[in-house]
């Protein structure tokens, strides 16, 4: 029998801005709450009080934001003596996380905490009739899916998968509660001590919040050839993506990686470029809604999960598709 019905997302936020799979964890609380009869609360760690009202708009019913000048930089350390014990307070229902490589290490770090359940990569979250939630996760490097039912009070532990939970739009006529609270961190609770945050420039999309990824693999022939998948990115609004020998040569970093070992992907629309298509690189991306292969071997694994395959050599086909796509959308590039 659920006790508590309350719903606690922890918000991901980085520069000052909300990251956007953030609003997609809200919204999936929200669906739930609202089919338990229960509320959504937000946690955020040092984001301005402006920032609040989009959490509202999206399903959250009280944003909670920790302040304290330790927070200009967030590390798992301190995330992890936030949100302790604020479920230990509140005693939620179900605590939700994004399902990035942060929120899969702080969820973790907090189920071993509580000593409470995990379930990570989440992509269905739904009540059943007996009044039960039910939940599905891949498992098997994405072969199978589990299904999971939920007992007991909680809290539950889930981080969910990005671009699955995605809503139709925020209502802005929603109104909630926002509190700042001065949250108190003891020099000599924190084991590791930030000196200097240097971030990496340039400004590209992640691969993990593009609603399209356009991925290379050794058949684009050299790091060079890159170019003519992020020319088509630019014109899709995308992404540009890799697969592990690509990163393991050096020719793109390793935010760029794609599989198992890599990030997990799963984008309207997935080019996969001179890609094979190994096991370990289908783990991160064969759940995108649409998958279009190029390749020259007719054979390649990939063309096992793609939607619609292209025989061919990926360094001739990429400006074509370029220019048509460019035509089609009216993008000047």
């Amino acid at each position: 029998m659920i006790v508590s019905k309350k719903i606690l997302v922890f918000v991901e936020s980085g520069e000052n801005a909300i990251k956007p799979f953030a609003f997609e964890a809200i919204h999936a609380a929200r669906i739930l709450a609202d089919a338990l009869g229960g509320s959504v609360d937000a946690l955020c760690l040092g984001i301005e009080k402006s920032l609040a009202d989009s959490l509202v708009h999206w399903g959250a019913d009280s944003v909670k934001i920790f302040v304290n000048p330790l927070f200009e930089t967030i590390t798992l350390e301190k995330a992890l003596l936030s949100i302790e014990p604020l479920v230990n307070e509140q005693k939620p229902y179900a605590v939700f996380f994004s399902a990035t490589t942060y929120g899969k290490e702080l969820s973790a770090s907090l189920s071993a905490k509580l000593n409470v359940g995990l379930l990570t990569d989440c992509v269905s979250i739904d009540l059943g009739k007996q009044g039960e939630v039910l939940v599905r996760r891949p498992v098997y490097a994405g072969k199978a899916i589990s299904h999971v039912t939920l007992q007991g009070s909680g809290p539950h532990i889930l981080s969910l998968r990005q671009n699955v939970f995605r809503g139709p739009s925020p209502d802005i006529s929603r109104i909630g509660k926002v509190k700042l609270i001065d949250f108190k961190i003891p020099d000599d609770r924190l084991v590791l001590k930030i000196r200097e945050v240097v971030r990496e420039s340039g400004g590209q999309m992640d691969v993990t919040e593009a609603r399209v990824v356009v991925s290379g693999g050794l058949g684009m022939q050299k790091p060079e050839n890159f170019i003519l998948l992020e020319d088509l990115a630019q014109v899709l609004r995308g992404a540009v993506g890799a697969s592990r020998p690509v990163v393991d040569n050096g020719w793109r970093n390793y935010s760029n990686q794609i599989g198992q070992t890599g990030r997990t992907v799963q984008p309207d629309l997935y080019i996969a470029c001179g890609i094979s298509g190994s096991v370990q690189h289908l783990a991160g991306m064969s759940a995108a809604k649409c998958i279009i292969a190029i390749n020259k071997d007719p054979n390649a694994p990939i063309f096992s999960v793609a939607d619609y395959g292209i025989i061919g050599d990926a360094l001739e086909i990429l400006p074509l598709l370029t220019e048509e796509f460019r035509k089609v959308l009216g993008s000047s590039g």
